[in-house]
């Protein structure tokens, strides 16, 4: 028997979260069996654990869509009981059970071996947010970063918070935009070099063109704020958009993409090819500063989550929490 956090429904279609035991033969079939160490909290992560349920297809339910762990036992012979590995994707936590528990079973082809140099706590410090944030990275390099400051969207959240610290590791002057003033010293230690208000970004135009202020831009908000970011780049500048908080809606025009050249580049994380799963992480390890990193973590245990999915709904969790199953 082991711990996890249980999401059940009731006959009512009420659904509660609570941290029980189970036993292994009540996980899903898989290749790798994985001691799961750590895993992280993300926007989805509090959809699937609120009420209602959210994205969650069957119950009971484990969510978490991202884990570190050891394997315990594997079927497939590229994992070897001992070796350390991270999943992020694949619906774990959605439509599969996933790492909010101390066991996971899995397909092997939804692992990746942990990267040298990075611990598994350090790798869910990174989690889904972070490797976003590479992706995002990845591709405004493969298409090519402008000279001027690159910004960034929902700057103080876990996409845009991992994306400012590799960006300004890597050399970039980054502008942090964020809706809450006492972010600022934070989105600093980061390496922001400019802060931006969200109102200034969200500021009413009818201009689809405005002056070229920004080399490239990780845009984790979407929506209007996203819009506007279209007609401030740079030519041939481009913008990597990973999120939806502000909407799926874009009240752009395309005077942008044809006066201008930019590119609109969309980041999903959850089933990218594995030599592109392995290029991220690996370049995670290489270019992520790892004291920024530990600015970032919030430690929590299973017993904490079903507050912290409540409070990642509000907008009221920052930088990254680190879940410890053991603890």
């Amino acid at each position: 028997m082991f711990k996890a956090l249980l999401v059940e429904k009731d006959d009512e279609g009420k659904t509660s979260a609570s941290v029980t035991e189970i036993s292994e033969d009540q996980l899903p079939e898989g290749d790798v069996t994985v001691a799961v160490e750590y895993s992280t909290v993300n926007y989805k992560d509090g959809l699937c654990i609120g009420p209602g349920g959210g994205l969650v297809r069957n119950y009971p339910h484990v969510p978490g869509i991202d884990f570190a762990g050891t394997v315990e036992s594997s079927s497939d012979d590229r994992y070897k009981p001992g070796d350390k590995v991270v999943l992020t994707g694949w619906r774990v936590g959605e439509n599969r059970w996933g790492g909010y528990a101390q066991k996971a079973r899995v397909k092997a082809d939804m692992l990746v071996p942990l990267p040298e140099g990075l611990t598994t706590r350090q790798a869910m410090a990174v989690g889904t947010a972070g490797f976003t944030a590479m992706l995002a990275v990845m591709a405004l390099e493969d298409h090519g970063i402008k000279d001027g400051p690159v910004l960034v969207t929902g700057a103080a959240g876990g996409v845009g918070s991992v994306a400012t610290a590799i960006l300004a590791n890597l050399g970039h002057q980054v502008a942090g935009v964020t809706g809450r003033p006492e972010t600022a010293d934070y989105l600093r230690e980061l390496g922001a070099t400019q802060i931006v208000a969200r109102e200034e970004i969200n500021e009413t135009t009818k201009r689809p063109l405005e002056t070229e202020t920004w080399g490239g831009c990780v845009d984790a908000v979407g929506g209007a704020m996203l819009a506007r970011v279209l007609g401030q780049l740079q030519y041939g500048a481009s913008v990597a958009a990973v999120g939806l908080a502000g909407g799926a809606n874009l009240p752009a025009t395309v005077v942008p993409f044809l006066l201008r050249g930019v590119n609109l580049l969309g980041i999903d994380s959850v089933m990218q090819p594995y030599d592109n799963r392995l290029r991220a992480w690996q370049r995670i390890a290489k270019d992520l500063p790892m004291d920024k990193l530990e600015a970032m973590v919030r430690p929590a245990t299973l017993a904490d989550l079903p507050q912290l999915g409540a409070d990642i709904l509000k907008g009221q969790v920052q930088g990254r929490v680190v879940v410890d199953v053991n603890a």
